[in-house]
């Protein structure tokens, strides 16, 4: 394997795709699954390209490992719902957007609210 970072090889991927070549970048993701089952990165990065292919097959299995990872990330929920939005499951498309939407609210209530000085 490459002596640059995972994050880098993940991005090199991910540039790939953004020129136009989603096959080079589902290989060397794949690649990278394999070396690298537990990283949320690689996962969501095949979830994303196999769904911008319409590929939502492989996107679920992507995005299914991705969620079993870091189930508490804002995007692979919202990922998982345009899948099952695009599958035709509304329930599970609804349930998966309700699981971003408390994520994104709980993020929120994290930061303190900034004050008005005027």
């Amino acid at each position: 394997m490459s002596d640059t970072s995972l994050q880098d090889q993940i991005d090199d991927a991910t540039l790939d795709f953004t020129l136009g070549d989603s096959q080079g970048a589902i290989l060397k993701l794949s690649k990278l699954s394999e070396v690298h089952s537990e990283s949320f990165g690689v996962w969501h990065a095949l979830t994303e390209i196999h769904f911008a292919e319409g590929d939502y097959d492989a996107a679920l299995q992507a995005g299914e490992r991705a969620h079993q990872l870091s189930p508490d990330d804002i995007h692979i929920n919202t990922s998982l719902s345009r899948i099952w939005v695009e599958r035709g499951d509304k329930d599970k498309a609804e349930h998966f957007g309700a699981q971003a939407r408390m994520l994104g609210w709980k993020d929120e209530l994290k930061s303190p609210p900034q004050k008005d000085d005027i």
